[in-house]
């Protein structure tokens, strides 16, 4: 993760807001094209993360979601900020598991079992963005808004629109890296197993057994902790709740 250029951040703003500044500076003179990936909701979807979003909504008078979670713009509004004068465009995407398929899980990923994923990508030009803060947050929650609209009729109908499905398919480089890094470790094993000679002996045998099941354990461990139900909340600095008319005191 630190070689591809990700920004690690605690979930404070007063600790994220350089670091984020910072990385983003680092992009405007980055040598080649990139991408910065923004996940506005702060966490990953859960049943139980959606029920408090909808009930914090409730309680401030917002919109209540039904299939996303509430954004938390300050990220956003940041980038935005940073980015403007070097970045053309926000691609905007939304994305859905078919009724048909399975959800991708880090488990069907070792088995290498596949999952069909529908993305909706819509491409939003950084100039069309309002100019305050304040209009860039607004224009994101309404975003989301969208969002849930466009969720909606996926959940009823299986697809985003009525635009043909476009496959895109698994692309030649990904291959191509991937099996360059099988061959890679493949022979780098092979050649220690002969430097070592730990399979011309019992002793041998039982330790490469010991360390296999070791490997697998820390696998199962990584999957375990990779199910969004154990990801860790985003938390939700508490508002005054909206009321309709202001409260008089009796004398």
């Amino acid at each position: 993760m630190w070689f591809s250029e990700y920004l690690f951040l605690e979930r404070s703003w007063a600790k994220d807001e350089n670091t984020l500044k910072a990385g983003i500076q680092r992009l405007k003179d980055f040598p080649r094209p990139f991408w910065l990936a923004l996940f506005v909701e702060g966490t990953r979807f859960t049943q139980a993360k959606l029920l408090a979003a909808q009930e914090y909504a409730t309680s401030q008078g917002l919109p209540v979601p039904r299939n996303v979670l509430i954004p938390r713009t300050k990220g956003f509004v940041s980038a935005v900020s940073h980015m403007r004068s070097f970045v053309p465009a926000i691609y905007d995407m939304t994305v859905a598991i078919p009724k048909s398929s399975p959800s991708p899980t880090m488990l069907r990923l070792f088995k290498g079992q596949s999952s069909v994923v529908h993305v909706h990508v819509k491409r939003r030009l950084m100039k069309e963005l309002p100019e305050t803060d304040e209009a860039v947050a607004q224009w994101c929650k309404d975003l989301f808004v969208e969002k849930d609209k466009l969720l909606d009729k996926h959940i009823a109908e299986d697809t985003f629109s009525d635009q043909p499905l476009q496959d895109i398919g698994r692309p030649i480089k990904s291959l191509l890296v991937v099996a360059s890094w099988a061959c890679l470790v493949a022979y780098g094993a092979y050649n220690f197993l002969q430097w070592s000679s730990l399979l011309s002996s019992w002793k041998g045998i039982a330790l490469s057994a010991v360390g296999l099941a070791i490997v697998t354990i820390l696998m199962q461990i990584m999957i375990l902790f990779s199910q969004s139900e154990r990801s860790t909340p985003a938390k939700v600095a508490p508002g005054k709740p909206k009321n309709n008319s202001e409260s008089s005191e009796a004398r």
